[in-house]
């Protein structure tokens, strides 16, 4: 099943964009005002920051517990003073940072390592083959088509011309199984709202009458025919509030040439902002399943004919908690579970016989590694693993006999498969951390793999080296976590530190190219992640260990890490920096608060911080799954006791930190963002305390390389600085 919804933002290393530095210059303070001093007289010595207008009588009760929110004037970014303010900071911000000495040095590096050529895996529909396309001296990927192996390249989607600055993308875009038809989002200023539209390939002109807002969650799904679609819609009515509009997502099928308003309703709303709902035609037509997810913890699978919208639905999951994904071929369900199987394992199901006990096992759960998705390639079974969080892909006949490895060329991570069922060709992307994505070719025949394509991105990588390394958390967990650097690098406890981590809705941290964190490594510092609990490298069991009443776990695992690379002498909390965003924002928000004295800086983006209240903006009833809700008093309980809005005490000695934003966020409201820069201004004895805003720009940053270019160089410009001695 496809899952192309929810929090999770890819490692902080996806960057935004960023506008000119204001004619201000304010130099990087490294001073530090006394414990002693009250936070308004603290503050005076840091940077000139915009009066916050901290109240101390707003509160909340709840559940006997007077909760204070003294900053949630800032809630609202549609109201003039709050504008003003977040114009303030991202001025005085932009002007800090472009103080900074290795700023410019760092930016020019960039945009050799970020303005290259880069090739995505085809994917052949009908006679016709579509792939993407990163030109060197374009700012956003290009999609081409071409007829056949050796047809002429033509432009399909070029989002460089759709608006004079660059605030229009491109969001997901399906070909049709014949491959005459396109259908493709496009998103304002890259936020997750988005319209859906079809293009004729043939003509290259945009159907006028086929045209679908409220795509969101869209993720069409076509019929064999190509003559229309199924996708996920939800109401773009203004009355409804945000936080509760996935309840009123619906799947409904679109016939091409017809009003969307006369799409057939193919499953009603839920009415539960919790749950998410889609669903998914088999290339053939045979099969059509039906997932309502309750956030990331377990999803309700049904089924039913695909040739007939009027069927019946059939349960094929289990009365227990559990996931469920599938993939149909030839009228045959596999069905790939974590019922009473951790790490996952994979049945071949009859549609006519879809109780579990009647559920034929074809792969069991391998001893270690765990299960990380699978596919119908060739008319076999292609099933990516993850060991110790490194990739590997097996071929198996369909009925999960003869076990074949697929050479992957080296150790690192599979970003994807690309083929089709009854094509014995097919694509996958794979990377380290030290070799950049490669696009390889293989053959369901024998596994061989051959080079497709290269990103070639002008660094010396033999110079660098990988290691894995284990380390116990505060309950005894071990953990991985993976340091990369350079091989002469010696633990003397001087090398700077880049700590990144993720921890949440089963996100796997896996070796994965980062070109953007070169810079920071040809300097000599090194870059550590570690496999958090709350992801899925370990499977479901790890991922429920960082969930809910078990939160707290996470952030001991990371705070763990960071004690590891101290003791090991790796380096020292002088020089050691802390990232993440989304997801990850709300952990280093978290381990600041209850660790400071082990950091020296914090890179926090687009997080969550307020955990009280979270639930009630955005989409964030769709993660009472993943976090709980202070509805709930046990949730309340353990939310309020980590929330790192909550936990920012006066006159203590913070890291430094860069709090990145985005101001058309529509997942994590910009609002956490705000308030806990506030916070922490008024309440450290440290500094500085940054908040830039990106301008035009949604969760995942802007998809321009200039944007990644100037966030890139302002957050390592950031990070360097904040681990220099102080003069």
């Amino acid at each position: 099943m496809k899952r192309a919804r929810g929090l999770f933002l890819a490692p902080v290393f996806i960057l935004a964009c960023s506008s000119a530095a204001p004619d201000i210059v304010v130099a990087p303070p490294k001073a530090s005002a006394s414990s002693e001093e009250k936070p308004t007289e603290a503050r005076k010595k840091l940077l000139p920051y915009p009066d916050n207008h901290r109240d101390e009588a707003i509160a909340d009760e709840l559940f006997g517990t007077k909760v204070k929110d003294p900053y949630r004037w800032l809630e609202d970014a549609s109201k003039e003073p709050v504008k003003a303010w977040s114009e303030q900071q991202d001025k005085l911000a932009r002007a800090t940072l472009a103080a900074y000495p290795e700023r410019d040095a760092i930016a020019k590096r960039l945009t050799e390592l970020l303005y290259v050529d880069a090739l995505s895996a085809p994917r052949k529909r009908g006679s016709r083959i579509f792939y993407s396309r990163r030109h060197a001296d374009k700012e956003k990927s290009i999609v081409y088509v071409k007829q056949g192996e050796k047809g002429a390249e033509k432009v399909l989607f070029d989002p460089n011309s759709w608006s004079t600055d660059s605030s229009v993308s491109l969001g997901t875009w399906v070909p049709s199984w014949d491959g005459k038809k396109v259908a493709y989002a496009v998103k304002k200023n890259n936020s997750d709202e988005a319209t859906l539209k079809v293009i004729d390939v043939e003509t290259m002109k945009d159907s006028e009458v086929d045209v679908i807002e409220g795509a969101k969650y869209a993720q069409p799904s076509w019929t064999p025919r190509g003559d229309g679609f199924y996708y996920t819609w939800l109401p773009t009515d203004p009355a409804i509030k945000p936080d509760q509009r996935p309840g009123f997502a619906e799947v409904r099928f679109h016939k091409l040439g017809d009003k969307p308003e006369k799409d057939e309703l193919v499953h009603e709303k839920t009415g539960d902002p919790t749950k998410f709902i889609g669903g998914d035609l088999t290339k053939d037509g045979k099969l059509f399943f039906l997932s309502i997810d309750s956030g990331w913890t377990s999803n309700d699978l049904f089924v039913r004919d695909g040739a007939d919208r009027k069927a019946k639905w059939t349960k094929l999951s289990t009365p227990a908690v559990a996931h469920y994904r599938a993939e149909g071929h030839k009228g045959v369900i596999y069905l790939m579970t974590d019922w009473q199987a951790e790490r996952w394992r994979i049945f071949k199901v009859d549609p006519k016989k879809p109780d579990a006990k009647d559920w034929v096992e074809i792969v069991p759960q391998h001893p270690t590694a765990t299960m990380d998705g699978f596919s119908i390639i060739g008319g076999k079974l292609a099933i990516a693993y993850l060991d110790k969080a490194q990739s590997r892909i097996e071929l198996r006949d369909l009925d999960g006999k003869s076990p074949m490895p697929v050479d992957l060329g080296g150790v690192g991570s599979v970003t994807g498969l690309v083929g089709l069922p009854d094509e014995s060709e097919a694509y996958l992307g794979f990377e380290s951390f030290t070799a950049p994505l490669e696009i390889r070719k293989f053959s369901v025949k024998d596994g061989k793999s051959t080079l497709y394509s290269k990103t070639n991105i002008p660094i010396d990588a033999s110079k660098f080296s990988t290691e894995q390394v284990e380390y116990k958390s505060k309950d005894g967990t071990v953990v991985t976590m993976f340091v990369v650097g350079a091989k002469d690098a010696k633990k003397d406890g001087e090398n700077k530190v880049y700590l990144y981590g993720y921890g949440g809705f089963q996100v796997n941290l896996t070796p994965s190219f980062y070109a953007t964190l070169y810079p920071w490594l040809e300097r000599g510092g090194l870059l550590a992640i570690p496999n958090l609990r709350g992801g899925a490298e370990y499977g479901e069991a790890w991922h429920q260990a960082g969930m809910k009443l078990k939160k707290q776990n996470v952030f001991d695992d990371f705070i763990g890490a960071a004690r590891f690379l101290i003791d090991k002498k790796y380096t020292k909390p002088e020089k050691l920096v802390i990232a993440g965003a989304s997801n990850g924002g709300l952990l280093v928000g978290a381990a600041m608060t209850q660790a400071p004295e082990l950091f020296a800086g914090v890179v926090c983006g687009v997080p969550l911080l307020d955990m009280v209240r979270y639930h009630t903006f955005g989409s964030g009833r769709t993660w009472i799954a993943e976090y709980g809700s202070s509805d709930n008093e046990a949730e309340f309980k353990a939310l309020y006791g980590y929330s790192p809005y909550h936990h920012v005490n006066d006159n203590v000695r913070y890291p430094a930190m860069l709090m990145l934003a985005a101001d058309s966020d529509d997942r994590v409201d910009p609002l956490h963002a705000r308030k806990f820069s506030a916070a922490v201004q008024d309440a450290t004895s440290g500094g500085p305390v940054l908040l830039r805003i990106e301008k035009n720009s949604g969760h995942g940053g802007a998809d321009q390389r200039k944007a990644e270019v100037q966030k890139g160089a302002d957050r390592l410009a950031f990070a360097w600085a904040v681990t220099e001695p102080a003069k």
